[in-house]
């Protein structure tokens, strides 16, 4: 019997040396942690159970069969973040350059399987050559099915990607269908093809940081959420959003001990709207001073900084927040703004996240590069999200809603709960002077009438009460008390019953 417990033991070790102690230096070396260290840093301690510890790749072709390693380049199982139980998969550079065999894609998918099937999130620590060249068909086989598992579990388990070296060719569609994607800085990268074949094909000149770095990720293209300094923090981030999120679509999100009086008076916000319309001020403010000690986990915070996605907690519970960014293109909606808030609004709808709306939004940004650019489609796509929504929404103008942006900001025409109006908000088809130089054409060389009809227009429509007078604002509402409103009225809606008719999905224009 020792002599059999002693062989379990040794093969162990074995299996967590990775591919040996030179590599792993190696790894050390470039700044970056190894597979079983980040899930030690990403899991509560003690908490990890290792599954397929010894499984090893079949391949017998170019001498493979003389190096079969355990655990084939991938860590996965499952533990605790904070005492709420994640799957996690850690692929291992140290060990074939992390690089996907049908074996390794085999260990994926059983843990993604037993995610889906006992509701937990999965989370992905990607650090992969791409497909193992020996195996040809069989590793891109091995891909399509984490891809179709991706697909499967897509809004019935929350899935977080983190990546945290290389990731390229068609390993970068796996991380590319979850639900959150974040990159180390300088170590990471994502590519369909990398800088040499860039190079052959189209004579572009570029290196994997400018092709694919969390810079161009996070600014550029709008493919990663967040990029962090290094590995240690970006473990510590994800700790932090699971916190925020349902462990499943058939639970609702975690509600935390808060420590902040719900009737918070917050005195400061009768004075955040500056007198002149045309100036900006800092939305997040605003959001800060309304969420529960002040705490507010930002989404995409480096791309399209017009609109502000996140996550905050209301009474201990977790609200979606998505807000206009006067600070940025005055808050206009745009195609990126659109494309950023549309797809977090279905992230929350799916896990029955409520949404809270801030509102101060002069339109749609005009001009050639955005109307050959889509924004028609792209603009819908957010009023769509909104519109099939069936969680609570609280909606809050601060100041601007003109025309159509209006609408599409979680209007009560789009099923809004509870919409609120600051006495600050103004809420019409457009702004006074572009309204006054159309309704009042003839005027246009007098300059004193056109000033005339201009206040005019302002004192009709500069404001939210024709809009209370109709009923499309519930009640307008003074700013300082925004918290207690809004806490008041996501309290109202915790039963909230709403389905849409039957339908197999609908079509979004994507």
């Amino acid at each position: 019997m020792k002599d059999i417990l002693q062989e379990l033991h040794d093969r162990r070790e074995n299996a967590r040396l990775g591919g040996g102690q030179k590599r792993i230096d190696a790894q050390h070396a470039k700044g970056k942690l190894t597979a079983r260290e980040r899930i030690e840093l990403l899991l509560d301690e003690g908490s990890f159970e290792e599954y397929d510890t010894f499984k090893a790749h079949r391949c017998t072709d170019f001498g493979m069969e003389n190096n079969r390693p355990y655990g084939d380049g991938v860590v996965t199982g499952w533990g605790t973040i904070n005492g709420r139980m994640v799957y996690v998969f850690s692929q291992d550079f140290t060990v074939l350059g992390g690089s996907v065999s049908e074996t390794h894609a085999e260990k994926i998918c059983k843990i993604m399987d037993m995610a889906v099937q006992n509701g937990a999130p999965v989370i992905g620590l990607n650090d992969s050559g791409g497909a193992r060249i020996q195996e040809g068909v069989a590793a891109l086989g091995g891909y399509a099915e984490i891809f179709q598992r991706n697909i499967m579990a897509s809004g019935v388990v929350p899935q977080i990607s983190v990546i945290m070296g290389p990731c390229a060719g068609g390993a970068v569609y796996s991380p590319a269908m979850t639900d959150f994607i974040f990159m180390v800085k300088d170590s990471s990268y994502m590519f369909v093809t990398g800088p040499d074949v860039v190079k052959t094909v189209t004579n572009e000149v570029v290196t994997a940081e400018e092709l694919g770095g969390a810079s161009t990720h996070t600014k550029k293209s709008s493919v990663a959420d967040g990029a962090f300094e290094n590995d240690v923090e970006a473990l510590a981030e994800v700790r932090r959003l699971v916190d925020f999120l349902p462990l499943n679509n058939r639970e609702k999100p975690p509600v935390r001990p808060f420590f902040d009086d719900v009737d918070r008076i917050e005195t400061s916000l009768d004075t955040i709207i500056p007198e002149n319309p045309n100036m900006p001020y800092d939305m997040k403010e605003l959001i800060h001073k309304v969420a529960d000690e002040g705490d507010f986990y930002e989404i995409q915070a480096d791309f399209a900084g017009n609109i502000i996605t996140g996550f905050m907690r209301l009474e201990g519970q977790t609200v979606g927040v998505v807000a206009n960014q006067p600070m940025v293109l005055a808050g206009c909606l745009d195609i990126d703004s659109s494309r950023k808030a549309a797809r977090f609004v279905r992230f929350c709808d799916c896990f029955e996240i409520p949404i809270l709306t801030f509102v101060d939004v002069p339109g749609f940004l005009p001009g050639t590069s955005q109307e050959y650019g889509g924004v028609i489609k792209h603009g819908a796509k957010l009023l769509f999200a909104y519109g099939e929504a069936t969680v609570p929404k609280v909606t809050v103008i601060t100041r601007k809603a003109y025309g159509g942006a209006y609408d599409v900001m979680a209007s009560k025409h789009l099923r809004g709960d509870v919409n609120y109006a600051w006495p600050t908000a103004e809420i019409a088809v457009m702004g006074a002077k572009g309204a006054t130089e159309i309704i009042h054409r003839a005027d246009l060389g007098d300059a004193d009438k056109i000033a005339a009809h201009t206040k005019e227009y302002e004192d009709r429509f500069a404001n939210p009460f024709v809009a209370a007078e109709r009923g499309f604002i519930d009640e307008v509402i003074q700013p300082k008390s925004t918290r207690r409103r809004v806490s008041k009225a996501f309290a109202m809606l915790r039963n909230k019953q709403l389905t849409n008719p039957w339908k197999k999905h609908d079509n979004i224009p994507l």
